[in-house]
This record gives structure tokens, C-alpha cells and sequence, in this order.
């Protein structure tokens, strides 16, 4: 099974490029952020690979991060969304938004990707917000113990330090994100942590 492949960028079209690998071209399927952020050809590429094998084809699918990868698998978990459907979120969302509007239950932003409707934005956010924790996230960063300490990576302030409040109060991650989020959406961005803490306990008593 091909878990990643590092070689020389040969072209790349409209749903793929070719990865050269010491003279082996593999045609590889990405998202449009991916192929967007690919080098010019000639030049050296690394993707991390998901492997379909069907009994009328095999297809790459390639990815620029574990997170990225790990959202197509989880995607796809979903019904109605297959590999194709899973490329277009994937291709208006990065991982940390894709995130972000799970938690937040933000059906107005999964609606505007490929292929998702209002039904299918209801199943994302019905299905996905409990699994959301586990996965590779890129800057969002999940503590060893799963505790307090599981805040946006790099994000400092009132957002951070409200999520860290609410863990510590017992909610789960993904909830208390998902509300701190709506919250500070509503609040605006010059809500203080004494805003925003009351604000997310409205949005989790729902």
C-alpha cells in the first residue's frame, strides 16, 4: 500500500498532477488547495497518499498533510460522501476551517463547497462533531491528556482562554470549541474572556 511518494513534479491538470519517481509517473489525485500549492513542475514534491483499490481501478489521492488526509478518511465516513465529494470540501476548506465549522456547526460555510447541500451539511455536523477531536488537525494542537491544555496551537487571547475555561469545566473539546466560536462570532473580535465565557454557556445550554 502507497502511504507517501516523493519525487519530481511532471505536470498537473484540473483534478491531479503526475508525481515523477525515479522514472515512474503516478498520476495522483488532490484537491484544488493541494494542486494550488504544488511547486512548478521540475521541481521537488512530497505527498502523503491515500490508496483506493477497486476492482476496476486503483487511484492515489494525494495530500500536502496527515491533516488534510485524515479529513479526507473522515469525510468519507459520512453518507453520501465519497472520495470525489471529499476532494471538492477539501478544495474550499483547510483543515483547521473544516474543523472550525464542524465544531461551530456552521452549515453556511460547508454548504458553499462542491457537492454539499443543506442535507449533507446537516449530516457533516451531526456525524463528524464528536469525531472531530481525534483527528490530525494541523495548528490545533490535541493534549496528551486530552485536557485543558488542548487549545488552538498558536492562538493566544480570549478565544484560547475561554475554550481552556470551559474544558476545565468538563465540557469536551469539540463542544466547547464549537461554542466559544459561535460565541465570539456573535460578540465580535473584541469580546473579552468575561464576554465570551457566559456567551458559550448560553450556546452549550441550547
Amino acid at each position: 500500500m502507497i502511504a507517501k511518494l516523493s519525487g519530481l513534479l511532471d505536470s498537473v491538470s484540473d483534478a491531479a498532477c503526475i508525481l515523477d519517481v525515479n522514472g515512474v509517473g503516478y498520476q495522483v489525485f488532490c484537491s484544488a488547495r493541494t494542486l494550488r500549492a504544488l511547486p512548478r513542475p521540475g521541481e521537488a514534491a512530497r505527498l502523503y497518499i491515500e490508496t483506493h483499490v477497486r476492482e476496476d481501478h486503483i487511484h492515489l489521492y494525494g495530500f500536502l498533510s496527515e491533516a488534510e488526509r485524515g479529513w479526507f478518511n473522515l469525510l468519507q465516513t459520512v453518507q453520501g460522501v465519497g472520495a470525489k465529494v471529499a476532494l471538492g470540501i477539501l478544495s474550499a476548506l483547510s483543515p483547521d476551517e473544516l474543523f472550525r465549522a464542524i465544531a461551530s456547526a456552521d452549515k453556511t460555510t460547508l454548504n458553499r463547497c462542491d457537492g454539499v447541500g443543506p442535507k449533507l451539511a446537516v449530516r457533516l455536523v451531526t456525524e463528524l462533531k464528536d469525531k472531530v477531536g481525534g483527528i490530525a488537525l494541523g495548528p490545533v494542537v490535541q493534549a496528551a491528556n486530552g485536557d485543558a491544555a488542548a487549545v488552538a496551537g498558536s492562538e493566544t487571547g480570549p478565544v484560547a482562554d475561554a475554550l481552556s475555561a470551559l474544558v476545565n469545566l468538563g465540557y469536551k473539546r469539540a463542544e466547547a470549541f464549537g461554542a466559544v466560536t459561535a460565541a465570539a462570532r456573535n460578540l465580535g473580535d473584541k469580546a473579552n474572556v468575561q464576554q465570551l465565557i457566559p456567551a458559550a454557556l448560553k450556546e452549550l445550554a441550547r
